[in-house]
């Protein structure tokens, strides 16, 4: 199934470079200016606070802050246009079982709606079984909609989907591969990347964990297997997603809603989508829903983090491609003292991918960047933590495809607490992982630095 989507990718990679114009990043330099407020804008379920209000309640949030969030906060909200948004609780959900099992027992207890969004909708054990919990809703009476990818979901049998409109589902195939599925409005090029559930509007999980046996496979450090005696074929895979409750739930729901109506598929069921969501938790948090018609948030909000990194950046990606202004931001960052550490992939589905970010390794490493490959999984996970303060988790890569082309969604979290338990995932990751020395790396062989020029020259599209 992988093998098949990767070629199905390369092959629109192929075609969407002879017909498209290359279209570029944000110029760091410009993302922000004179700060037109003192105070970050807070949403609540009740609207926008006041600026005192809203002074107040980041005073006792950022109480114990050792950076400066405020400051980090205007820059971030300046740069996106986006408000955070106040009262949420955000549970880490570190690796496929954990949180396959909190979204089935979710989607089991629905009692009004689920609308689901992925890239991938595998025909396997585990997504037999999401499939039959949402036909079983459905059956209950609960409206479920569901967006899937036309890429994504390639190796996936019509049949498979057939079944779920059968019983009631409303499925919808984003941006079909076969062009008379959407005329005139077909855009091969752009992919819906986003990983959302939500659930009776009150609940709601993202991150970079797709419906499929696959990813719901443990790493092995999770498992009871040990990693000298498997093959690579055996490992399982390391990713990361969060469940929300609060007021933040109702921005996630706009996202899948609005995704829904710019595809043209027709109203959705008449229902209360948007709750007056009451505070559960005391997290503040940003949604940062990104399309190929936008300018590129998400990749603003990481920059502008980087930038503003005082101690530490911490930084996990599944498929890392930078452009230049996060290469120079990196190294910046560790030459004025900070300890910059990335953990990349040891093991990859996408060696051509790894290859295109080992070319970048050199230089990091001549400025001061730490590298470590993870070794005992499949690494999907998509996350950084700065500072011990700003955590991002989502569904976005570092790399043009998902800044510039793909429909992606990444949560920024600005709370310490959740920052330790971010830090406390990626000290794990390191446990695991075999640090990159520049001398060792500097003997490389020569086939491996064609493949890593060759890989270079497609960053735009892969």
């Amino acid at each position: 199934m992988i093998k098949k989507r990767l070629a199905a990718w390369c092959a629109i990679a192929a075609l969407a470079c002879t017909v498209t114009a290359c279209k570029t990043l944000p110029d760091a330099s410009t993302m922000t200016g004179a700060l037109p407020h003192a105070t970050p804008t807070v949403a609540t379920h009740k609207g926008e606070l006041k600026q005192k209000q809203a002074a107040a309640l980041l005073k006792r949030r950022w109480a114990r802050a050792s950076t400066d969030l405020k400051g980090l906060a205007l820059l971030e909200e300046q740069a996106t246009g986006v408000p955070m948004i106040a009262g949420n609780a955000v549970t880490l959900l570190f690796d496929g079982p954990a949180t396959m099992r909190a979204m089935m027992e979710a989607a089991r207890g629905a009692k009004k709606s689920i609308n689901l969004e992925t890239y991938i909708f595998d025909h396997d054990a585990i997504g037999a079984q999401f499939a039959d919990i949402l036909i079983e809703k459905r059956r209950q009476g609960v409206v479920v909609n569901i967006i899937v990818d036309g890429v994504g979901t390639l190796a996936t049998p019509r049949e498979f989907f057939d079944r779920l409109r059968q019983a009631g589902v409303n499925v919808l195939v984003f941006n079909p591969v076969d062009p008379t599925k959407r005329p005139g409005k077909w855009a091969l090029n752009n992919r819906d990347h986003r990983k959302i559930m939500i659930v009776d509007g009150s609940i709601a999980f993202t991150g970079g964990i797709n419906i499929s046996s696959t990813y719901a496979n443990s790493s092995l450090f999770r498992s009871k297997k040990r990693p000298d005696n498997v093959s690579q074929d055996d490992v399982g895979w390391r990713d990361t997603h969060i469940k929300i409750e609060g007021p933040a739930v109702g921005a996630l729901q706009w996202a899948f809603i609005d995704n829904w109506v710019h595809q043209d598929a027709g109203e959705l069921p008449e229902i209360d989508y948007f709750l007056q969501l009451a505070p559960a938790g005391d997290k503040v948090v940003r949604v940062l829903a990104t399309s190929p018609d936008r300018d590129s948030e998400i990749y603003k909000s990481l920059v502008i983090a980087i930038g503003e990194s005082k101690k530490s950046i911490h930084l996990t990606a599944a498929y890392f491609v930078p452009d230049r202004q996060i290469v120079d931001s990196l190294i910046a960052a560790a030459r004025r003292g900070v300890d910059v550490q990335l953990v990349l992939p040891g093991v990859s589905d996408h060696g051509f991918i790894k290859y295109a970010g080992e070319s970048f390794y050199q230089e990091l490493l001549e400025g001061g960047v730490r590298i470590y490959q993870l070794q005992v999984a499949v690494l999907h996970a998509k996350t950084t933590v700065i500072d011990g303060m700003w955590s991002s988790i989502g569904s976005a890569n570092i790399d043009r495809r998902s800044f510039i082309h793909n429909y992606e969604v990444n949560v920024v979290v600005l709370d310490p607490a959740f920052a330790r338990d971010m830090e406390a995932a990626f000290r794990e990751d390191l446990r695991h992982s075999n640090e990159i020395k520049l001398d060792a790396w500097k003997r490389r062989p020569w086939a491996d630095r064609l493949r890593e020029v060759m890989a270079r020259m497609t960053e735009y599209w892969i």
